[in-house]
């Protein structure tokens, strides 16, 4: 029997070990061969495009010979203004991408040695920069489709006589939202958080190609996806699959969202619920990736992201 890709040694390419053998000179050196690619690692000014510049070794910047303009290789980017030791955040993104069904704040504060209100900040910017690479991205061929409910749990009192009927609209604590999730069949999986699974039609118009194939349940409001699609139903009373009709992937995703915010984050804010569901999405996409290949991928990603507008400041505003 074939060995299982994430047992082998083709799927560790990375460790933290490495990361902190390598020091704090190998991480910044890897920031700049992965910001600047496309000039072999050579600083290229932010405000002009400039590749002629001088190097402020003393702190770590650049003075453009163009504009004169001073930028340093995290300048425009989701990481300006950062604080961390470049080591610091290169092993953060290692011990991101390792956690495979999500990672709490407080986990990467105690890995890292930093403030709970730090490894909160810096986790969701790396979500932020993660969600970014689907924006725009259209779905074709073979799409499933579903939605999973979230939030909203109403902890039942002590005494019998004094509980509710917590499923009455008007016992809801208003918190409760459905994460729409559209994955392709050897594709990229898009999420979305809206109040209801219904809003999942709309959606699909928006990212799904008229020519693709969409596979669904048997749940009412996904009756009109065969106003425009090609469409199989599953009825999941009967069977899970049946002649190539099912949502088996897409169910797969929600298994991993669930074990993360369950088990990992033990319950999400509706607020930040869009981005770990993307996050989640981006770990089920690339799951047969080396976790070396991901972390690359992640700190290309926060090297192209601009600065955040949720999260610049974060502490500094009126919660």
């Amino acid at each position: 029997m074939a060995q299982h890709f994430l047992l082998s040694a083709a799927a560790r390419t990375l460790s933290i070990k490495e990361v902190y053998k390598g020091g704090e000179e190998a991480a910044y050196e890897t920031f700049k061969s992965i910001r600047w690619a496309a000039n072999e690692g050579h600083a290229v000014c932010p405000k002009c495009g400039s590749v002629e510049s001088y190097e402020i070794t003393t702190r770590r910047k650049f003075k453009c010979a163009g504009c004169l303009h001073q930028f340093s290789v995290t300048s425009g980017t989701i990481f300006a203004s950062r604080k961390m030791a470049f080591v610091d955040l290169l092993a953060a993104i290692c011990i991101f991408v390792n956690a495979v069904k999500g990672l709490s704040a407080l986990q990467l504060s105690r890995d890292l040695d930093c403030q709970y209100k730090t490894a909160f900040v810096l986790s969701h910017k790396l979500r932020e920069a993660l969600a970014a690479e689907v924006i725009g991205h259209t779905l074709d061929g073979e799409v499933e489709i579903d939605g999973a409910y979230f939030g909203g749990y109403i902890r039942p009192t002590n005494l019998k006589d004094e509980r509710i009927d917590r499923r009455l609209a008007r016992h809801q604590t208003g918190t409760r939202r459905v994460v729409v999730a559209l994955r392709q069949r050897k594709g990229r999986t898009l999420t979305f958080v809206r109040p209801t699974e219904a809003h999942g039609v709309e959606i699909a118009s928006q990212v799904v190609s008229r020519k693709s194939v969409i596979y669904a349940d048997e749940a009412s409001h996904w009756d009109r996806l065969h106003e425009g699609w090609t469409t199989g139903r599953i009825n999941h009373s009967e069977a899970y699959s049946q002649d190539g009709a099912n949502t088996n992937q897409v169910e797969s995703f929600f298994s991993r969202l669930r074990r993360m915010v369950n088990g990992q984050h033990h319950g999400v804010s509706p607020k930040y619920l869009h981005q770990y569901s993307a996050h989640a999405a981006w770990l089920e996409d690339h799951r047969r990736r080396s976790n070396g290949d991901n972390a690359n991928a992640v700190v290309a990603n926060v090297m192209v992201h601009p600065v955040s507008r949720n999260w610049a400041g974060y502490w500094q505003r009126a919660q």
